[in-house]
């Protein structure tokens, strides 16, 4: 059950993390959403953007875990840059 609250962003009834400063980068909106696990934040990201005039999300969810959470926050807006400007719209493939 706690890898399902994991995925599905269960906090166990702990308190509300603040929701991170979306961020405009190259047309798309990323996001930073990195996962507590084990004292620990895994670095992640909502990225979003439009193909052909249709709202498209990518989940970003790395292996790389940092102990700090704005530091988590900052890796995870990188990384998200680093695939936008890996992949563009194929993102969303």
């Amino acid at each position: 059950m706690s890898l399902l609250k994991r995925l599905f962003g269960g906090n166990g009834g702990g308190a509300e993390t603040p929701a991170a400063q979306t961020v405009e980068y190259e047309g798309f909106r990323i996001t930073p959403q990195p996962a507590a696990e084990g004292g620990q934040f895994r670095i992640g990201a909502l990225i979003e953007g439009e193909v052909n005039g249709e709202p498209r999300t990518h989940q970003l969810i790395r292996a790389d875990m940092i102990r700090d959470r704005d530091e988590a926050e900052e890796a995870s807006i990188r990384k998200a840059k680093q695939m936008i400007d890996q992949m563009g719209v194929r993102l969303f493939d």
